[in-house]
C-alpha cells in the first residue's frame, strides 16, 4: 500500500464522517427549538463546510481550495457575530410583543396639547 492509498482512503473515510455530521446539523437547523440553537447549528455547517473543502484540497492537490476556505471561515465568523447581536437586540423578545419600544403611559392629570406660559392668566 502507498502513501496515496493511504490519504484517498482516510479522504473517503473524512468525507463520509463529515456528509453524517452535516444531516444531523441540518437536522438540528430545521428542528432546533430556540433560535441560539439554530445559530450554533448554521455555525457548525460552516465549519463542516470548511472541512469538506479542506479534504477535496487534500485529495485533488488543487491548494486554492485552501483559500477559499479561509474565506468561507472568515464569511462564517462574521454571519455567527451578527445572529449574536440580533438575538442580542430583537431575539429575546417574548411572543407577542412589538418590536417598537412603548410609551410611558400618560400620568394622571397630566395636560395634552399646549402648555402655558407661567406669565399669563386666564
Amino acid at each position: 500500500m502507498g502513501a496515496e492509498t493511504i490519504v484517498s482512503a482516510a479522504a473517503n473515510v473524512a468525507l463520509l464522517l463529515m456528509c453524517a455530521a452535516f444531516f444531523l446539523t441540518a437536522y438540528r437547523v430545521i428542528k432546533g427549538p430556540t433560535l441560539p440553537d439554530r445559530i450554533v447549528a448554521l455555525d457548525m455547517l460552516t465549519g463542516i463546510a470548511i472541512g469538506f473543502i479542506a479534504v477535496v484540497a487534500v485529495k485533488t492537490g488543487f491548494n486554492l481550495y485552501i483559500d477559499i476556505a479561509i474565506a468561507l471561515g472568515l464569511v462564517g465568523f462574521l454571519a455567527t457575530v451578527a445572529f449574536a447581536r440580533f438575538v442580542l437586540t430583537k431575539g429575546s423578545m417574548q411572543a407577542g410583543e412589538d418590536a417598537a419600544p412603548v410609551a410611558d403611559p400618560p400620568r394622571k392629570g397630566a395636560r395634552h396639547g399646549k402648555q402655558r406660559s407661567k406669565g399669563r392668566a386666564r
